[in-house]
């Protein structure tokens, strides 16, 4: 298998072709220290086989921002204990060095003396035109602090130095945002020139250390990212950067976008694999290896990149989340039971939009490694799960991972619960990697599956259980709204199964996650639609990566967005609805609602006489939520078993 074969990059060997790229994480302490979380999260993926990771935004200098930092000898020895961990499987340590596009000096003196409005407008204004007004001094002192760094991270036992081509390098490189009219502006040679001078100063202060260069393209058609280069220019660097030394290029999407989906696209919202073309033209004018990232998901993808040509190293981000052990399954011929990413971007991205750490929706551990570990059970006992959905099942494989005897009751003939109708709107397809997966696992695991079955207290008792996790799930509301019982009035949940058929005027109420998606494939499939929405905001819990597609479908097919509105009465032909002080009419021929879940309920009195320990997990316990929620309760309550 091409994924499983060594490489040689410079003066390094990677045991096999699968590489995890920079992220930013949140893992690292406040003061960009390598913390316990931090190192747990690195040491887990090594453990898992990736020959190579490289830790994501390094700063040779105290920034505000919230990444690792390298500029001091007193940060070394944490380091240096990573690279031991890493190098102790066989997995080389790499880190991505950056500086950002604002005056670090000048912001950390403001913000010790705690003039907070002047340091926000400072790095307001550095954000726009810091690339412009950077002198050349400031750029020297820069290249002496890099260099500075990477004597440190070599002292460390760090094996790769990857230049960060984008943020202030590859902003210098842009002819988008760089107007400069000195020697590191105007022409290719000239935006270039500090580039190249990173790379002399990572080879001047560490020799023999191997340099990798993220080189991000600008793509087009449309236009995406501002820093880094168009293809034809990056082609010519990529060929200057392998004759100064470099010894393997990185191929990424350009940033500067003011949407990180442009970076680390959503489902459904970029091809698979679609750094591609870019790559092959990068690895078709070099000799070095390149390693590509961007939407690349089974171990097919990646084989028939490095047997095209395309690159030679796979970049596997979030896929590594969800799975740290995709690289272990494969030397295992067990690929069929990987747990693929399903791009949702809710644990990762949007976690590190918000100033959380960096998770995982289908990976409960993701963040805890090394703290939550699936261990063995000192007692094997019998566990009855009632609710197959993503709740239940987790439940089910850990269960049965710590070696109970698990049975699993679901009242409908298939698996997967609310993620079946989840998977419907437009680009929401790839969750059911979710349902295949942990459905896989109930396979692989024997579970005694009991399908079609509606489970009672009876018939759980004849199973003779020492535990009971109820998993129900939960259902749509129906609001005490005046004609809510009429026939032309539908259920969001059974429009997204199918099962209501709404046609011409449709008005949906309720704007949460539910009710946009219905919407918006209701309006893909040629409804004219309108939604109608009591709070300020539409679809205020989708990703923020995903939102401006949404509504980029909702422009097109010109579907009518109501906030602050509230639906006072439905009627054949019109709802009626309250908007500030005005009464307004919409015209309707169906309406869909989708005003919010509640959990279902269970009755456990008979369990509970019995002694019988029972659990309520995921949507039924407490209020309904979402897949997170779900996976991470099936999974403690599980292993707490």
């Amino acid at each position: 298998m091409l994924l499983l074969e060594p490489i040689k990059v410079g003066k390094i060997t990677l045991k096999n072709r699968i590489m995890f790229p920079p992220m930013t994480t949140g893992y690292e302490e406040r003061d960009g220290s390598i913390g316990q979380q931090s190192f747990n999260f690195y040491k887990r993926l090594a453990q898992g086989g990736v020959s190579y990771i490289v830790l994501g935004d390094v700063a040779p200098v105290n920034t505000v921002s919230p990444t690792p930092k390298l500029f001091h000898d007193g940060q070394i020895e944490a380091f240096a204990k990573l690279a031991n961990a890493l190098h102790s499987y066989d997995c080389k340590l790499g880190i991505q060095i950056f500086h950002p596009e604002y005056d670090v000096d000048a912001l950390a003196e403001m913000f010790k003396k705690g003039d907070m409005q002047a340091a926000r407008a400072k790095l307001h204004h550095d954000m726009l035109h810091y690339i412009d007004e950077v002198t050349e001094e400031q750029l020297s002192a820069i290249l002496e602090k890099i260099g500075a760094c990477v004597k440190r991270a070599y002292q460390a036992g760090v094996d790769v130095v990857e230049v960060h081509g984008d943020r202030l390098v590859g902003a210098l490189c842009s002819p988008i945002l760089n107007h400069r009219e000195d020697q590191y502006g105007g022409s290719f040679e000239n935006r270039t020139r500090f580039a190249l001078m990173v790379v002399k100063t990572i080879k001047a202060n560490a020799p023999d250390i191997c340099i990798d260069y993220k080189l991000p393209i600008i793509t087009e058609n449309p236009l995406r990212g501002k820093g880094g280069l168009k293809i034809d220019e990056a082609i010519s660097l990529a060929k200057i950067l392998e004759e100064a030394g470099v010894d393997m290029i990185h191929v990424g999407q350009a940033n500067h976008t003011g949407n990180m989906n442009d970076t680390i696209p959503a489902m459904g919202t970029q091809p698979y694999c679609f750094m591609s073309k870019y790559t092959k033209q990068i690895k078709e004018a070099v000799h070095i290896p390149v390693s590509s990232v961007g939407r690349i998901l089974t171990p097919e993808n990646g084989e028939a990149m490095i047997e095209n040509g395309v690159c030679d190293i796979i970049g596997l981000g979030r896929s590594l989340l969800t799975d740290p052990d995709y690289v272990r399954k494969l030397e295992k011929g067990e690929a069929h039971r990987i747990r693929h990413c399903m791009m949702c971007n809710k644990g990762c991205t949007d976690a590190i939009q918000n100033r959380k750490f960096l998770s995982c929706v289908l990976n409960a551990e993701n963040g805890y490694e090394y703290e939550r570990v699936i261990t063995s059970a000192t007692t094997k006992k019998k566990v009855v799960i009632v609710g197959g959905g993503p709740a239940g099942m987790e439940a089910a494989r850990v269960a049965r991972l710590k070696g109970h005897d698990v049975v699993l009751f679901e009242k409908e003939t298939t698996l997967g619960g609310q993620l079946n109708i989840a998977s419907v709107p437009p680009r929401k397809s790839e969750m059911t990697r979710g349902i295949h997966y942990l459905t896989n696992e109930m396979k692989e695991l024997n579970v005694d599956l009991r399908l079609g079955k509606e489970a009672s207290p009876n018939c759980i008792m004849e199973e003779n259980p020492d535990h009971v996790i109820i998993a129900v799930g939960a259902y749509n509301i129906v609001p005490p709204i005046d004609g809510s019982k009429q026939p032309h009035v539908l259920d969001a949940w059974k429009v997204l199964n199918h099962e209501q058929l709404p046609s011409g005027e449709v008005v949906v109420i309720g704007g949460g996650l539910v009710g946009a998606e219905t919407a918006e494939l209701l309006a893909e499939m040629g409804c004219h639609v309108t939604i109608v929405e009591m709070l300020d905001e539409i679809a205020k819990e989708e990703s923020s990566t995903v939102r401006p597609t949404m509504f980029e479908t909702f422009g097109k097919h010109h579907v009518t967005l109501l906030t602050q509105t509230k639906v006072t009465q439905i009627n054949p032909t019109h709802i009626k609805a309250q908007k500030a002080d005005e009464e307004i009419t919409i015209p309707c021929d169906y309406v869909v609602l989708a005003v919010g879940a509640k959990s279902q309920t269970f009755d456990i009195t008979p369990l509970i006489e019995k002694g019988i320990d029972v659990h309520f997990i995921g949507d039924c316990h407490e209020k309904a939520s979402d897949i997170n929620h779900a996976i991470e309760e099936g999974y403690l309550i599980a292993n707490s078993l």
